[in-house]
C-alpha cells in the first residue's frame, strides 16, 4: 500500500493552534499557568521572598511529620463504584449545622499579610463568595472588627490561643462575639512553638529581620517588597498597638501552656456558640474534647509544624470517627492538596476539612484572585472525584471507597 505525502497547508494546521488572549495584568497570567494548587505552589515560589515562603512551607525539626502527612495521601487507594453513573455531583454540605458549599474550612494562618498585603481580608472575602467558613487567627495581621468589615456576610470563625492572663483572651472573644463571628476554634496543640530549623536558618522574624542574605533575596521580590512598604504596617493586630502581646518570640511566654478540659468548657460557656477544638491526635484527647462540650473536634498536627513524628490525622480519622462522630462533628487537616484527598477523607469519616496552605498558595500569587483559584480547583476537584466514584453527595462517600496504603516511614 503506497502512502502519498504532501506538504501541509495552512488551513490544515489552524485547527490545531490554540492561543490565549495576552492580558496586561500580572496576576491574570500567573494563574492562566495554573490548573491545581500545585502549580498555585510553584508560581507562589517565583512571587514571594524565599523566607516567607519557607515560612509557610516549611515544617518542625526534620520534618517527618509534614513528609508522613502528603504520604498518607499519596498511598491511598481509591475504590469506584463503578455501576453507580452520576452526572453533576453535589459538593454542598452542612457545617456545624450550616450550609456550605463544599465541606471546606479555610484555617486559621498566622502573619497572612506576609504573603500578600491584602492577607486575611483577601481569604475572608473568598471565603465568602465561595460560600466556606473562614477562620482568623489569634495572631492575623488583620484586626477582628475588620476581618468582619471585609466579609460582613461570611461565616467567619474565630481561632483561640489561650492566653495566661485570661482578661486577654476574654476580650478577644468579646470582639468577635459583638463582630457576628460564628464559632471559636481552640486550639491546643501549641503548648510551645514548633521548633522550625528552616525559620531559625532563615532569621525569620516579624517585622521582617533584613540581613544581607534576606535582604539580597527581597530585592529580587520588588513587587513584593513595595506592596508591603506601601501598605499598613505588619503587626498581630488582634492585640492593641504597642502590646506587648504582639511582640515576636513572646508567644511561648504569655500562650497558656497547659490547656485542660476545663478550659474548653470555659470557652463553652463564654463563647454561648459553637466551640470547635483544634488539634486533636488520639481517640483520648477527641472523647474527652467532646466530654468538655466541644460541638467538632480538628484532627490536626498543624500541618507538621508542630511536633515531629506526631500521628498522621487521615491514620487516625477512622477510629476518632467511631469514638465521638455521633456526638461531634470531626474535621481534619494537614496534607491536603487535591479535592481526591478531600474525598478521601470524608469517605473515611470527615465532616470537612481544613485548608491552610492550598489557599495561601493563591494568595501569594494573585491575592483574593489567587485565593478564589484555589478554592475552585479544590471544589471542582472534590465534584470531579466524586463523579468518578459514583458518589451523587457528599453523604455518599463511604469508607468502602478507599484504603489506606502503607507509606514509607
Amino acid at each position: 500500500m503506497t502512502t502519498h505525502r504532501r506538504i501541509p497547508r495552512w488551513a490544515d494546521l489552524a485547527p490545531f493552534l490554540v492561543t490565549r488572549p495576552w492580558s496586561r495584568d500580572p496576576v491574570v497570567r500567573r494563574l492562566a499557568h495554573c490548573v491545581c494548587v500545585d502549580d498555585l505552589a510553584r508560581e507562589a515560589r517565583r512571587r514571594v521572598p524565599r523566607a516567607v515562603m519557607d515560612y509557610v512551607e516549611t515544617g518542625a525539626e526534620s520534618e517527618r511529620t509534614m513528609r508522613r502527612n502528603r504520604a498518607a495521601y499519596d498511598a491511598l487507594e481509591l475504590r469506584p463504584s463503578t455501576f453507580e453513573t452520576v452526572g453533576e455531583p453535589d459538593t454542598s454540605t452542612t457545617i456545624l449545622g450550616r450550609p456550605a458549599s463544599a465541606p471546606i474550612v479555610l484555617a486559621p494562618t498566622g502573619y497572612t499579610r506576609l504573603s500578600h498585603h491584602e492577607g486575611e481580608r483577601a481569604a475572608a472575602a473568598s471565603a465568602e463568595a465561595a460560600g466556606l467558613p473562614y477562620t482568623l487567627s489569634t495572631y492575623a495581621t488583620t484586626s477582628i472588627p475588620d476581618l468582619a468589615e471585609a466579609a460582613p456576610g461570611g461565616r467567619n470563625w474565630f481561632q483561640l490561643y489561650l492566653m495566661r492572663d485570661r482578661d486577654v483572651s476574654l476580650e478577644h472573644v468579646r470582639q468577635a462575639r459583638a463582630a457576628g463571628y460564628e464559632a471559636a476554634v481552640l486550639t491546643v496543640d501549641t503548648a510551645l512553638s514548633g521548633a522550625k530549623w528552616q525559620d531559625r536558618r532563615n532569621g525569620f522574624s516579624i517585622p521582617p529581620a533584613l540581613t544581607l542574605r534576606t535582604f539580597a533575596d527581597m530585592a529580587r521580590r520588588p513587587r513584593w517588597v513595595g506592596d508591603i512598604l506601601t501598605t499598613e504596617p505588619l503587626r498581630f493586630a488582634t492585640f492593641p498597638e504597642g502590646s506587648h502581646y504582639a511582640r515576636w518570640g513572646m508567644s511561648n511566654t504569655l500562650r497558656e501552656q497547659a490547656v485542660r478540659p476545663a478550659d474548653v468548657t470555659w470557652l463553652k460557656e463564654q463563647w454561648q456558640g459553637p466551640v470547635v477544638v483544634k488539634g486533636v491526635l488520639t481517640v483520648a484527647d477527641a472523647v474527652t474534647a467532646v466530654d468538655a462540650g466541644a460541638d467538632a473536634v480538628v484532627l490536626s498536627n498543624h500541618g507538621g509544624r508542630q511536633l515531629d513524628r506526631a500521628p498522621v490525622p487521615l491514620e487516625v480519622l477512622p477510629e476518632v470517627v467511631a469514638a465521638v462522630g455521633d456526638r461531634a462533628e470531626v474535621m481534619v487537616d494537614s496534607g491536603i492538596r487535591t479535592g481526591s484527598d478531600v474525598a478521601a477523607a470524608l469517605a473515611l469519616g470527615a465532616s470537612s476539612v481544613m485548608v491552610g496552605r492550598a489557599y495561601l498558595y493563591g494568595l501569594m500569587v494573585g491575592g483574593r484572585r489567587g485565593v478564589d483559584a484555589a478554592l475552585g480547583f479544590l471544589t471542582a476537584e472534590l465534584a470531579h472525584t466524586m463523579a468518578l466514584l459514583g458518589a451523587a453527595t457528599v453523604a455518599d462517600l463511604r469508607p468502602e471507597h478507599v484504603a489506606l496504603g502503607r507509606p514509607a516511614r
